[in-house]
């Protein structure tokens, strides 16, 4: 457990979040969290976002295509068993499922030796954010108001006058249409992170799972936890799977600002497929208790200079020391242990 759950010694994160601050204008991960717990109350025991969740577990088989890109062991050919956690985002673990909820998929890739390899992605093209700054002012600009239920206009307007390009990434993400469930959306980890090879060639990349199922575009279904159940009855159909396809960038491309997407025409490379064949209810042993950092990383993959991996890693690491001391109250998606997936 010390090694799945807990704070790795390679988390560089860490390092930030025991100094208690993780950008220049010293936005503490204390604070940020705080601000989590202003916007959706405090659940103990629960993640601070992405509270809603269940536990998962399945194989990456790497196809040996990524070693050209990384010395990562995850890369060459054969099989790396992994934890995994479907989420969606927010504080509150009894939400009631939307469509339009930004859905998380976070991974533990168990690697040889000491190494892992962690990410948390999510199903949007971009990140509504380019500093941790911009995230902490969204959270409260779009806060709903008691007398109406929706954000104070006011607030949204002043907010968008100063991150302009958070505007320009919500627009692409109202263009971009959710799929009907978890088992057939696209998951992608939004920031840039640097591969080196044998060769000691460095090169920015990002990453994406596409999925094998069908896209069917998203209808609101019956049922507090519908996209849960749906996830649920699919996965007691068989496992469900998704490429992995590692994106390269070339000279100009933004790798410090995840608001920005890069040309569809960069060179992809599909490294290998991730299998998930069972979910589980959250609980201790599993996904419930891993801090899915996305700055912990093997030996041929580091962090870019995107400002906001340093916060997510400080916060998650912040939050995470507090729901762990916290009492544990059950999950509010149940996996039947006879409808996990065969």
């Amino acid at each position: 457990m010390a090694a799945v759950g807990g704070i790795s010694a390679v988390n560089v994160g860490a390092f930030a979040w025991a100094a208690g601050w993780f950008t220049p204008d010293s936005l503490r991960s204390g604070t940020f969290v705080d601000r989590f717990e202003r916007v959706y109350g405090r659940h103990n025991g629960f993640r601070r976002n992405h509270a809603k969740g269940v536990s998962a577990s399945g194989t990456f088989v790497g196809n040996g295509a990524g070693t050209a890109l990384s010395t990562a062991s995850v890369f060459r050919a054969g099989t790396t068993p992994v934890t995994a956690r479907f989420s969606l985002s927010g504080g509150m673990p009894l939400a009631g499922d939307q469509n339009g909820t930004v859905r998380g998929l976070a991974v533990l890739f168990h690697l040889d030796g000491r190494e892992q390899w962690r990410t948390a992605m999510v199903n949007i093209p971009v990140f509504l954010d380019r500093v941790p700054r911009g995230f902490y002012d969204r959270m409260l600009a779009t806060q709903p108001v008691g007398a109406t239920g929706r954000p104070d206009p006011v607030k949204v307007a002043a907010f968008l006058a100063k991150y302009p390009e958070s505007e320009r990434a919500m627009a692409v993400v109202a263009r971009t249409t959710p799929s009907n469930g978890f088992a057939n959306s696209p998951f992608h980890g939004l920031n840039a992170f640097r591969f080196t090879n044998a060769a000691g060639t460095t090169v920015p990349v990002r990453w994406s799972l596409l999925p094998e199922d069908p896209f069917v575009a998203g209808t609101h279904a019956a049922g507090r936890d519908y996209l849960f159940d749906a996830l649920i009855e699919r996965l007691g159909h068989g496992p469900v799977r998704w490429r992995m396809v590692v994106t390269v960038a070339e000279p100009g491309d933004p790798t410090n600002d995840a608001t920005r997407a890069w040309p569809a025409t960069r060179r992809q490379v599909e490294v290998g497929t991730l299998t998930i064949d069972a979910l589980a209810t959250e609980a201790p042993g599993n996904a419930r208790d891993v801090n899915f950092d996305p700055t912990v990383l093997p030996t041929g993959i580091a962090p870019s200079d995107d400002p906001l991996l340093e916060a997510r890693s400080s916060v998650y690491a912040r939050s995470y020391q507090r729901r762990t001391r916290e009492p544990h109250t059950p999950s509010a998606v149940e996996v039947p242990e006879v409808r996990n997936a065969r």
